[in-house]
């Protein structure tokens, strides 16, 4: 998983909450990264899968014994899935926080 890709979503979502409780001002032009949050989200949301995509091969190698996998390569690989998987499901977790506050406030 692309950790930078969810440090700056995070961020953002940080950045978005200060704007919205008026903690912090707007700031410039100059200060605002030119990223494509979608794409940035839709990054991610790829190397999760291919981290997942890839853990499955492993592990189907292992079991049908087609090539010399070893037991700890396929562990390794099933918890880096799953680890990126849950990072995955915090990340939206705080997308649907920051939507919720949003959609909450008084215009």
């Amino acid at each position: 998983m692309d950790k930078n890709g969810i440090d700056n979503i995070l961020q953002q979502l940080q950045a978005a909450s200060a704007l919205a409780s008026g903690t912090k001002k707007q700031p410039g032009i100059d200060e605002v990264a030119s990223v494509d949050f979608s794409e940035k989200l839709k990054s991610a949301i790829d190397q999760v899968n291919k981290s997942q995509v890839s853990a499955d091969r492993l592990s189907e190698q292992f079991v049908s014994d087609q090539s010399n996998v070893d037991l700890h390569e396929v562990m390794i690989s099933l918890q880096k899935a799953n680890v990126s998987f849950q990072s995955m499901v915090q990340v939206r977790n705080k997308l649907v926080t920051a939507y919720q506050e949003i959609m909450n406030m008084q215009v």
